[in-house]
């Protein structure tokens, strides 16, 4: 009998926040497998961009362990290896592209990781090519469309060719041709994800469990689809969870 493997990402207990506040995390686990498209539900300030930043290390926890790809995560040196392995993808893409040219962004992951110039920029173009955004190669970054910028923000994640994808609402702001483009996208692609998300359309056709963060603690579920004349989704908590849910979700206590 083979041996399901081992979790990409397991936290365990994690407690963090911002220097004196009460913890916006307080004793969260969270697991996700390989293959899995976890979506991160809650109320604003619930902590779903903390939970992300937590498990890159650019927010310490003060108590709790990060175990990300087989090891335990500690110090920065430890994270560095995350931010590779884990693509962050910022819910604002201006927080994530800063150099003059499309290329240029998506060339810099790759040329971090030690690839001379041409190796980066060919991994660049090529992964432009391959989202089908090639077009956008020579663009002046500054002067895409929103959407233009998210799409390219994924893009510069994907060059470095992370085994894990963590984005942080990424629908947020799209026109509906860019929302189409962006669904496409990540339908296709094989890698893990944690996805931040109040859209119950985004999260049933893409989830395959659901972690709901409320007071500082999360509350693991599954995600069901049911017939109905229209597309609808039920997030099926672990336990009885009332009160945070986006619009447009069910909670049903398994």
């Amino acid at each position: 009998m083979n041996a399901l493997p081992p979790p990409l990402i397991r936290l365990s207990g994690i407690v963090a926040g911002y220097a004196a506040a009460k913890p916006v995390l307080d004793g969260v686990d969270l697991v996700l497998n390989p293959g899995e498209r976890m979506v991160l539900l809650g109320a604003n300030g619930a902590g779903k961009s903390t939970l992300l930043h937590v498990i890159t290390g650019f927010i310490p926890a003060s108590a709790g362990t990060v175990e990300a790809f087989g090891a335990v995560r500690r110090s920065e040196a430890d994270f560095r290896s995350v931010r590779v392995r884990a693509g962050l993808v910022f819910q604002d893409a201006d927080d994530q592209l800063f150099c003059p040219t499309v290329i240029e962004d998506v060339a810099f992951g790759p040329l971090n990781l030690g690839q001379s110039r041409e190796e980066a920029y060919e991994t660049a173009r090529a992964t432009l090519r391959s989202l089908e955004l090639g077009h956008l190669a020579d663009r002046v970054t500054h002067r895409l469309s929103g959407g233009e910028k998210r799409l390219v923000s994924i893009a510069a994640v994907l060059a470095m060719q992370p085994e894990v994808l963590l984005l942080d609402e990424p629908t947020v702001g799209l026109d509906p041709d860019a929302y189409a483009r962006l669904s496409d996208i990540l339908e296709a692609l094989p890698q893990a994800m944690i996805i931040v998300a109040h859209d119950a359309h985004f999260m049933a056709r893409f989830a395959t469990c659901a972690l709901l963060l409320k007071d500082g603690r999360g509350h693991r579920g599954s995600v069901h689809q049911h017939p109905h004349h229209h597309s609808h989704a039920h997030v099926h908590f672990e336990h009885d969870v009332e009160g945070s849910l986006p619009v447009g979700l069910g909670a049903h206590p398994l």
